[in-house]
């Protein structure tokens, strides 16, 4: 593939909701450019953007792909992105390195919930976009439904429709172009152009207006000429058009049906026209003239050539057989070829423009999120911002001995996504795995069959209760008295044992030598390792005092030993007469719902034995902040997921542990002492 200048290169974020076609927009955007001599289709497992196993399994984008196709002499770098929410990670990191986004609606289902969220991302970055309602073919499907639907439900931009459709569902032929107000009618993929038909005369006379006056609202000089009532210009409609996109404040629609290959061409055409270049992005002309910046938005182990780094220039001519600085890391990397991917397939080129997307292979100490740059003029780009994971599983090998084959296989899944976490709870001796969701959970488990060849079992993580006391109990005797042959062993200890604010506090009032000083580290040894196991249920002991108040010694038998074990043995008698009680950790809960869903949350929380400690508005949604037990919170990303359709998230954090309610310890210690049996 040529190499392009910044100017004729376009980078558009391809995102929708699950179902709504978007592979196969992409699909019909690669054919019509002749990328590809016939569309491949999802059902069938051959489509270029969707070719990782499990993708081709389960008909579902999974992974960002880059699909670069050429109209007009420009470059379209398309990133085909995941539609479902578990995998949001590689949208937000594909938002970072384009300059648009094209949204796709499906003209039966309209605005669904990733839509909304993404919609949302897209309006905090300021981010031009365009949308295409697609599937128009489809029984059911309704064109001005759903562009109601985008009007009452999508915020931040002026909704404009640029085409509407010709026909209906199985009749559905063509579109009507409000630009140069033609019809275009398609057969075999093939558009003939004809005048409007005429029952569509005075609906397209309407949104011809409302494009005009959208139009108009992004350029002042416009605006003026378009309220004292002088008619625009194609030309002045085609420039405020431009402007509008490029400032976010104008979404424009446009319709047609990918599978039936109707609309596409216009669709490329306006890419091209309309959506900006990286120099417009950057408001630069004069990008290759500066110091290099390429930033990583994606890794990926493949199979066959170890790991691909997917990065975009952002200044300066990236260029095979040279020496690059990872600014972040601090380490030079060397470059032998650059690849220009398409979907899977590698296509080699000696350099990449500013604004341009590729990849390279073998780089030994990047990540994701790093800054490719020189070493003489270092530079750090923002990096990506990614979702914080919620779901937890515990997970453990099948087969023993293959803890280091896990380990090592996930930390280079962690490597290709960041939405991962993978952390050994030293309490509960669980490995705990993180995620977006079930399904990217699903999926990373089988990719560690598939891919590393090692099988693990998922459960419900344990919770990390511990055990304190409510009372204090004074002069609790422990002796560890034992005559063997030779020295015996001796020690004797007398403990004063408190509930303390502290985990653990530990004096001595000893008088007169009873405890000799030398064996009091001993005592306080023992009972720390006591703490270790309480006596309800086995968890860890806390927030105690323990004084050390009295004892005796034999001269010959008394070691560190004996006292280590006195001590022991009398911590464990104090607890048990000092009122042992469990606790729970809670956790700082905060929840961002819509309005509409606020009942149904509140309710929930209450089920969960949540305390709702306040809310407070934020734009259309609400926060509420509650404190909620970590053991009611390990599926609350499913049950969100479920009240919410997916329009609610939520992040945790420790708060402070809490008295276990009494019916729940009693079930909590039975299960303990079952297991224990």
């Amino acid at each position: 593939m040529q190499v392009f200048q910044s100017d004729k290169i376009r980078n558009v974020g391809l995102v929708a909701h699950g179902g709504a076609g978007k592979t196969s927009l992409a699909e019909a955007m690669l054919f019509n450019t002749g990328v590809l001599t016939r569309l491949g289709k999802v059902d069938e497992g051959n489509t270029t953007t969707d070719y990782l196993p499990e993708e081709i399994k389960r008909k579902v984008t999974i992974n960002t792909a880059l699909a670069p196709c050429v109209w007009k002499n420009v470059k379209i770098n398309v990133l085909d992105t995941p539609g479902y929410s578990d995998f949001i990670g590689e949208v937000k990191a594909a938002m970072r390195v384009v300059d648009s986004m094209l949204f796709t609606l499906c003209a039966v289902s309209g605005v669904e919930v990733q839509t909304e969220v993404i919609w949302g991302y897209a309006n905090e970055k300021n981010m031009p976009r365009i949308a295409f309602i697609n599937k128009l073919d489809r029984e059911n499907a309704d064109f001005y439904s759903v562009i109601n639907n985008m009007k009452d439900t999508l915020e931040g931009c002026t909704i404009a429709p640029v085409h509407l459709p010709i026909g209906k569902e199985a009749d559905f032929k063509g579109v009507v172009n409000l630009l140069d107000m033609k019809a275009y009618v398609y057969e075999n993929g093939k558009a003939t152009q004809h005048d409007i038909p005429a029952d569509l005369a005075d609906d397209a006379e309407t949104y011809r207006e409302e494009l005009i006056e959208a139009a108009a609202e992004a350029d002042d000089e416009l605006l003026m000429k378009y309220l004292e009532g002088e008619e625009l210009t194609t030309e002045e409609i085609k420039k405020g058009l431009k402007a509008g996109v490029a400032s976010g404040k104008v979404a424009p629609v446009l319709c047609g049906s990918a599978l039936n290959n109707i609309g596409i061409d216009l669709l490329l055409d306006f890419v091209v026209d309309y959506l900006p270049s990286p120099v417009d992005a950057a408001e630069d002309s004069n990008l290759a003239s500066k110091p290099l910046a390429a930033l990583v938005y994606k890794t990926l182990s493949d199979p066959y050539v170890g790991r691909l780094t997917f990065f975009r220039v952002f200044s300066g001519v990236f260029k095979a057989d040279s020496n690059v600085y990872n600014a972040n890391k601090e380490e030079s990397e060397k470059i032998s070829n650059v690849y220009i991917m398409q979907g899977k397939t590698q296509m080699s080129v000696p350099e990449v423009m500013p604004g341009d997307i590729a990849a390279v292979t073998k780089l030994q100490h990047t990540t994701t999120g790093d800054t490719l740059t020189t070493k003489d003029n270092p530079q750090v780009l923002d990096g990506i911002e990614f979702p914080e994971p919620n779901l937890t599983v515990a997970i453990a090998p099948k087969s023993k001995g293959d803890e280091d084959k896990v380990s090592n296989a996930l930390s280079k899944l962690m490597e290709e996504d960041p939405t991962l976490k993978l952390e050994k709870n030293t309490e509960t001796k669980q490995t705990l795995l993180t995620g977006m969701g079930e399904l990217h959970l699903d999926i990373i488990l089988e990719r560690l069959q598939d891919k590393f060849k090692v099988e693990v079992e998922s459960f419900t993580p344990k919770v990390p209760y511990r055990e304190t006391i409510r009372k204090a109990v004074q002069r609790v005797e422990g002796k560890h008295k034992k005559q063997t042959g030779g020295h015996g062993q001796y020690g004797h200890v007398f403990l004063d044992v408190s509930p303390s604010e502290e985990h653990f506090e530990f004096e001595e009032t000893i008088f007169g030598g009873a405890v000799p000083k030398q064996y009091i580290p001993a005592v306080e040894k023992g009972v720390l390792e006591a703490m270790e196991e309480g006596i309800l249920a086995g968890y860890p002991v806390t927030k105690v005092k323990v004084v050390l108040v009295d004892g005796s010694y034999h001269p010959v038998d008394s070691s560190e030993m004996a006292f280590k074990v006195a001590g022991a043995l009398a911590f464990r008698k104090a607890i048990e007469q000092a009122n042992p009680v469990l606790l729970e950790p809670v956790m700082n809960v905060e929840i961002t719902v819509p309005e509409s869903y606020m009942g149904d949350i509140m309710g929930d929380l209450n089920g969960k034995r949540g305390r709702i400690l306040g809310m407070e508005p934020q734009g259309k949604n609400q926060v509420i902040r509650a404190q909620v037990p970590l053991a009611e919170m390990y599926r609350y990303a499913i049950d969100l997921k479920s009240i919410t359709q997916g329009r609610g998230s939520f992040k945790m954090e420790f708060a402070q542990y809490e008295e276990v309610p009494q019916n729940i310890a009693e079930k909590i210690i039975e299960e303990a002492k079952a297991a224990a049996e």
